[in-house]
């Protein structure tokens, strides 16, 4: 009973300032924690069945993805045409040529009930093998929970905020690591795991593992955060400048790259998605008058064509894995992009739709600094960048945040009250002056990051003018 009371009834006796501090970083870790754990859990279990997206695909739709390979390849435009065949009411949106000798080509079409078809088609045959909705099956789902939770932009800033507090839960907890007094390598380097204490054995293993993740989590968490709606878009808009020539002598429209990355589909990569697309010009025609009627005639280069587009794909060194995005309208551009795994091959082209031109041609020696480095680090986070080795070392990030999740749960439920229904979090600190370092941590975080700086100051309000003044509340978060 005397413990429960030194819980929910500080002493009024003056602390040492540094214990104030440790208290409050203490409390600010519970409560990030909290709020965060739920997230954590969903991200990890989600982005590992992403992570692995080639094998799983490899796996689901062998079938679809693999056939046997020939002498001879069809036209493009004959491969689209079969499809356009089969599903006469579809759109076209976009074809992939097939990336190796036994792999399948895929057209992209969109249906008249608005779901997104991969349509594999063997090109050496033309024969469509099957589809795949992009939208519903397992590794799309599980890109969509990751990205948004499957609520839209609610969940993406909500993604987005806990992601944010992920980075204070890694300071704070990078603070209750330190050694308060003697250094002991047990319980700080090395986790007591063998111990038959049950608080010891979770306390070091969260503990231990979170220093030993600490940089690897803060990766993910960063170089997750471009893909974001608010700040993600913000940083976007900051960062992305290309040379003027890009610009110049080329009608623009106010359609920007990044519009053709719908539904969580990655089409273009994230360096260029604030790129203007450009318009293609408009064609000439030929006027005829006779029997009251005007009869046109383009002048365009008719020899414009998905066949044309691919192979000046190809002579202008777009690697294996790019696609061709149709035009949208009569003003319209083909878009070919590739997103590889390695950055420095990405490439997008806006290709005029009449004349064949190349109106923009972005690859990476044009990003800036920032795009190279936002680029490196989302085909490291996705596990592309060195292959398997890549996958694993991402995993182990994924299986660390469970870890931490887990084992934070169980401390929790712990040294909660029992049976007070009270969230048992550490006691609000008796004297909160000398607060400068815990307000110098909330600036720098709310100028990074506008959305946890916002929620930091929310939570520090609330809990020093409502919490810790209204008994029944402070009984319950305390």
């Amino acid at each position: 009973m005397s413990k429960l009371n030194s819980v929910l009834k500080p002493s009024l006796v003056a602390e040492h300032p540094s214990n104030r501090f440790h208290r409050t970083v203490w409390r600010w870790h519970f409560y990030a924690g909290l709020f965060v754990i739920p997230f954590m859990l969903i991200l990890s279990i989600t982005g590992i069945i992403y992570l692995f997206k080639p094998q799983l695909d490899a796996a689901m739709y062998h079938q679809n993805m693999f056939v046997q390979p020939a002498d001879v390849v069809m036209p493009y435009t004959q491969q689209v045409a079969v499809v356009q065949q089969t599903y006469p009411h579809a759109k076209v949106t976009k074809f992939t040529p097939s990336v190796a000798s036994n792999r399948s080509a895929e057209v992209t079409i969109a249906t008249k009930d608005e779901k997104t078809l991969a349509v594999f088609v063997n090109p050496y045959t033309a024969k469509i093998l099957g589809d795949r909705d992009e939208n519903n099956n397992l590794q799309a789902i599980a890109r969509k929970i990751h990205g948004e939770l499957m609520i839209g932009k609610l969940g993406d800033y909500l993604v987005e905020l806990a992601s944010c507090w992920g980075l204070v839960l890694l300071i704070t907890g990078l603070y209750l690591w330190l050694p308060r007094g003697k250094v002991n390598f047990l319980g700080t380097l090395i986790p007591r795991l063998w111990s038959q204490n049950k608080r010891v054995f979770w306390r070091d293993l969260h503990a231990v593992s979170g220093f030993y993740g600490v940089l690897l989590i803060g990766f993910l968490i960063l170089s997750g955060l471009p893909w974001t709606g608010f700040w993600g878009d913000t940083f976007a808009r900051l960062s992305n400048y290309y040379p003027a020539q890009m610009r110049d002598n080329v009608p623009q429209s106010t359609t920007l790259t990044g519009s053709l990355n719908q539904q969580g589909n990655q089409v273009v990569p994230w360096a260029v998605e604030q790129l203007p697309i450009p318009k293609s010009s408009t064609p000439r025609y030929e006027h005829h008058s006779g029997h009251n009627e005007v009869i046109e005639r383009t002048l365009a280069d008719t020899s414009v064509n998905l066949d044309s587009v691919v192979n000046l794909a190809q002579a202008k060194g777009a690697p294996p894995g790019f696609s061709v995005s149709f035009p949208e309208s009569k003003t319209g551009v083909y878009t070919v992009s590739a997103f590889p795994n390695n950055p420095a091959q990405e490439i997008t082209l806006h290709i005029d739709q009449y004349s064949g031109k190349v109106l923009a041609d972005v690859r990476w020696k044009d990003y800036g600094l920032v795009p190279k480095v936002v680029s490196m680090g989302i085909s490291i986070h996705m596990g592309k960048y060195f292959g398997l080795s890549n996958q694993l070392l991402m995993l182990f990030a994924s299986l660390i945040l469970i870890v931490l999740s887990v084992s934070g749960t169980v401390m929790w439920w712990q040294r909660r009250p029992k049976g007070t229904g009270w969230l048992g979090a550490p006691a609000m600190p008796t004297h909160v002056q000398g607060s400068k370092v815990p307000l110098a941590i909330v600036a720098v975080l709310g100028i990074a990051f506008p959305l946890v700086g916002l929620s930091l100051v929310t939570v520090l309000l609330l809990d020093y003018f409502v919490l810790a003044r209204i008994p029944a509340l402070k009984r319950i978060f305390s």
